[in-house]
């Protein structure tokens, strides 16, 4: 099989040493969970959400329902008890099923200093999703948009997420990445990411784990395709806006598109 991986401008290897950008995908990604893990109980009960609507939509057997798969591995990804991943899949089953009606909602536009925001919302009431979203832009200094007006700003990624084993070879994972079809990987200090396109996450995941790599996480997410630098003033301005509408229950994520640095992600979490 003959394949190829590109490294991508934000992280690049050295043999033995590597290097990396302060804002690199791996460094955001490990904010964005770091974030969401801080809210753990909200955080458990959207993704036990997104578990029973992927159920409920298809085959309550993951290994027949891609989507539910990949609920779940995203779900055991931030610690959601396998308990309650059942009680998801059982209840969207017929076991105490409720009649709610849920639907994926996109809502985007731009926060302060011009950064723009994509919101990925799991509802069952439009109308009262759309008004707690405008409220929490409104409140930020934002503006919500219309349908499409920051979209075009990012490409849908998969992102599966390695543990480093202690005899770690980065050539050789850098080979098993390609032939499994990744599209790129950052190296952290104990696990690696690895990209790949929207549609593959299985299929690399898959032939990872059959490589012998650990996997630990995988999900479907928007990535910025230019992020953009902006001061640490702003910075706050805009993740204050981001901490509004994850704590809305309808909310699932935000992705934006600042390019940040160590320090910046640092200034954040002391918000």
């Amino acid at each position: 099989m003959t394949a190829s991986i590109v490294i991508s401008s934000n992280a690049y290897f050295e043999k033995g040493n590597t290097i990396m950008s302060g804002h690199s995908k791996w460094a955001t990604t490990k904010h964005r969970k770091a974030a969401q893990d801080k809210k753990r109980s909200a955080l458990f009960g959207k993704l036990a959400r997104v578990v029973f609507v992927a159920a409920k939509e298809g085959d309550p057997n993951p290994d027949n329902n891609a989507a539910l798969a990949a609920a779940v591995i995203k779900a055991k990804s931030y610690s959601l008890p396998k308990d309650k991943i059942d009680a998801a899949i059982a209840k969207a089953s017929g076991i105490g099923a409720d009649g709610a009606a849920w639907v994926d909602v996109v809502y985007e536009g731009y926060g302060p200093a011009g950064v723009a925001v994509y919101v990925d919302c799991l509802t069952d009431n439009r109308n009262r999703t759309a008004a707690d979203v405008r409220a929490a832009f409104t409140k930020a200094g934002g503006n919500l948009g219309t349908d499409g007006s920051v979209a075009f700003q990012f490409e849908r990624k998969s992102e599966i997420i390695v543990e480093k084993a202690h005899d770690f070879d980065e050539d050789e994972m850098m080979l098993a990445v390609a032939e499994a079809g990744g599209e790129d990987m950052e190296v952290g200090e104990e696990e690696v990411m690895v990209m790949a396109g929207p549609s593959d996450m299985m299929i690399v995941k898959k032939a990872l784990e059959e490589a012998g790599y650990a996997v630990i996480g995988a999900e479907i997410v928007m990535q910025a395709i230019n992020p953009t630098a902006i001061e640490t003033s702003e910075a706050k301005k805009v993740q204050r806006l981001i901490d509004r509408l994850e704590e809305l229950d309808d909310v699932q994520v935000v992705y934006h598109t600042m390019d940040l640095t160590d320090e910046q992600l640092a200034a954040l979490d002391e918000m």
